[in-house]
């Protein structure tokens, strides 16, 4: 599962980091209401967490432009939406409800609890419509799974290598730049030293090692690409 949470505190941000993406998930973070708008309507997710109460821009006024506008699943984006916020009284839930919530969490609460909220929504998503998935050549990712398979055998990925292998299959055959594979992987925080590259290495001995034909591409001074190779260029003179 692909989860966008918009929350502005990092101790709560972290514990959620660390305890998704041990269980395989991939997880992205925005600090406030506009920075979640633009990831929702430009990225695709399986599930939101959304917090009531945010710089720039508040929780409901998101997902009341989230369900309005426009996204890349289509006009008016029906990803599901967890609102998680301190706010218990009956007249809050029922605003969030109205701009378009699809459960309600308040806090203090337990990490399991909404697990398993989460993993609700997305049951009862499957059955409306088929798990999303990308494919590239003999390169499948099950966006719903997280399952990734080259030729029929199942691939082994750390959580930052599946999402840059993502942003790849997205885009294919286009170039990404480095600097958007290091804000999908860190956001406006990356770290020092070239770790982007070291992701890299560990991707490619993944998806390329073993077979034949290598998809990724270095682009020097620009950054990656995934797609295959064309046939050789006819030889000349």
């Amino acid at each position: 599962m692909r989860l966008l949470v918009i929350e502005d505190h990092r101790n709560l941000v972290a514990n959620l980091f660390d305890y998704f993406e041990a269980r395989g998930h991939i997880v992205d973070a925005a600090p406030d209401g506009v920075t979640g708008l633009h990831l929702a309507t430009t990225q695709r997710y399986d599930a939101i967490v959304l917090d009531w109460m945010l710089p720039r821009m508040d929780g409901p006024e998101v997902l009341r432009r989230l369900r309005e506008g426009q996204a890349i699943q289509g006009p008016g984006s029906q990803v599901p939406v967890i609102m998680l916020t301190a706010r218990d009284e009956l007249p809050d839930k029922i605003a969030g409800f109205r701009a378009g919530a699809d459960d309600y969490l308040t806090k203090p609460f337990e990490l399991p609890e909404l697990e398993v909220r989460l993993s609700a929504l997305q049951a009862r998503i499957r059955g409306h419509r088929r798990n999303p998935v990308l494919e590239v050549e003999d390169l499948r990712m099950d966006l719903a799974t997280l399952e990734v398979t080259r030729a029929g055998q199942p691939l082994h990925l750390y959580p930052a290598c599946r999402k840059l292998l993502e942003v790849l299959m997205q885009a294919s055959p286009a170039a990404v730049t480095r600097e958007r594979l290091e804000y999908a992987l860190w956001g406006d925080e990356p770290p020092d030293g070239d770790m982007l590259r070291s992701h890299i290495y560990e991707l490619r001995r993944s998806v390329d090692g073993p077979f034949p034909v290598k998809l990724i591409q270095t682009l020097p001074r620009i950054g990656y690409r995934l797609v295959a190779p064309g046939p050789a260029p006819a030889a000349h003179g």
